[in-house]
């Protein structure tokens, strides 16, 4: 590996990047290829460039490699949702929508591994982008293509600009990027990058202060989103710790605290990978009885081994109610209280799926009941993710199925031919003629 990476005998650069560009271009062509060589170079590069160098030399990437990103093509849909970053898409075009409106940069949205997830621009911004590889679905990581904004960010984990000869990979120099980490607001963990990129000529010393504010600004909104997330769950449980009078708490899916009730406070909950309604030692509050929310958990200490009015031991009684064609829900009955959660049509179309085939469905098997396409199966796992997060504990996979501890009944309409209605799922076609 040169020495003469981010060496302190060799001078900074004599100009800024947004002073003249084409002169820094040239200077970081020179110090480019000076460094590959092994040469001394006539200034370094930032320190953020020449760490990311010193990494990418570390792994063996040669810098005239002509990059192939893995793309997870058919794990796509199901990597965007669960990024964590679907709400915040929005905010994000709104933000930036000005910096591709022009045709020539393009604007993309990676995972916290630095795969693309989504990109937007011109047909020939586009283009010029797929004959480097830089599709959706790609992985865009540092150790994949070198030093680029989205995979740099990632490492470094703040806003980066790179420009030109800035680029490990020699096939990258007419590019010029700008990339910022977004966090998760309530664990500090960076959960993706947006990224504006385009050609060299296009580059401007304010892009990356731009993109690191459209950042800042996605993660605002998650705080709200999870803050709304929080209400709901204590506007729901308000009148259940009510009648209880007994300690408890309820989190989300996460852990996070939304109410507590004669018990210490806590701002979150380490709960176990896989946690279903009963009983479960949890790390910070000891044993205790868990019941499936819409969107988290009620959980109350359940004191000793034989506490059995506290066990969670009977099951939570489960009715899927389709009898009115305008409003399918879920109601749930368990020993500390009941709720009720209104479904959209497809979720309502797959609870009936599942309720019809207690020993479970598979992704195929459940494409062919909803869409009648068992390739569908992306679009199906996809779904599926979204309904167990709202359902925790109520749903299991492998087969996808109603969980062993709910008690499950269906409530149908008097007419089994007014089963939901508006739908044109097969699983549904059946069941009114079955009726």
């Amino acid at each position: 590996m040169p020495s003469n990476v981010g060496s302190p005998l060799v001078p900074e650069p004599a100009v800024a990047v947004g002073e003249d560009p084409r002169s820094y271009a040239r200077l970081m062509s020179a110090v480019y290829d000076a460094t590959m060589a092994g040469d001394r170079a006539p200034a370094r590069p930032r320190e953020v460039i020449g760490d990311s160098w010193r990494r990418i030399m570390a792994s063996g990437i040669e810098p005239d490699e002509q990059a192939e990103p893995v793309v997870e093509t058919g794990a796509l849909e199901m990597l965007r949702r669960s990024s964590g970053l679907m709400e915040v898409l929005d905010d994000i075009s709104h933000g930036l929508g000005p910096l591709v409106a022009d045709g020539e940069n393009i604007l993309v949205v990676a995972d916290a591994k630095g795969r693309v997830l989504w990109r937007s621009g011109s047909p020939s911004v586009l283009m010029n982008a797929d004959r480097l590889g830089f599709v959706e679905g790609a992985n865009w990581g540092e150790r994949a293509v070198g030093t680029n904004a989205i995979g740099t960010a990632l490492v470094s984990q703040r806003a980066v600009q790179v420009f030109s000869a800035e680029h490990f990979l020699r096939s990258h120099h007419s590019w010029t990027c700008a990339g910022a980490p977004i966090r998760d607001p309530r664990t500090g963990q960076v959960i993706g990058v947006v990224d504006v990129s385009g050609p060299a000529a296009t580059v401007h010393p304010t892009t990356v202060a731009l993109v690191d504010a459209v950042a800042r600004l996605a993660e605002s909104h998650l705080r709200i989103e999870h803050d709304r997330t929080l209400n709901r769950l204590r506007a729901l449980t308000a009148p259940i710790l009510a009648r209880m009078g007994s300690p408890a708490l309820v989190v989300d899916t996460d852990g996070w605290v939304a109410a507590v009730d004669a018990m210490p406070l806590h701002h979150r909950i380490l709960l176990p990978e896989r946690l279903g309604p009963g009983r479960v030692r949890l790390a910070t509050l000891g044993m205790c009885a868990v019941e499936p929310l819409p969107g988290g958990w009620l959980v109350r200490p359940a004191g000793g081994e034989d506490d059995e009015d506290a066990d969670g031991a009977h099951p939570s009684r489960a009715t899927l109610d389709v009898s009115d064609p305008d409003r399918p829900s879920l109601v749930m009955v368990g020993r500390s209280g009941s709720w009720r959660h209104d479904l959209s049509l497809r979720h309502a179309e797959i609870l009936v799926a599942l309720a019809l085939s207690p020993q479970g469905r598979s992704a195929p098997q459940l494409a062919e009941d909803l869409y009648g396409d068992r390739s569908k199966v992306v679009t199906v796992r996809a779904e599926m993710s979204r309904l167990r997060k709202q359902f925790a504990g109520i749903l299991a996979t492998q087969p996808y199925r109603f969980a062993r501890a709910i008690e499950l009944s269906v409530r149908y309409p008097a007419d089994r031919r007014m089963i939901l209605p508006p739908s044109n799922a097969p699983v549904i076609r059946v069941a009114r003629d079955n009726g």
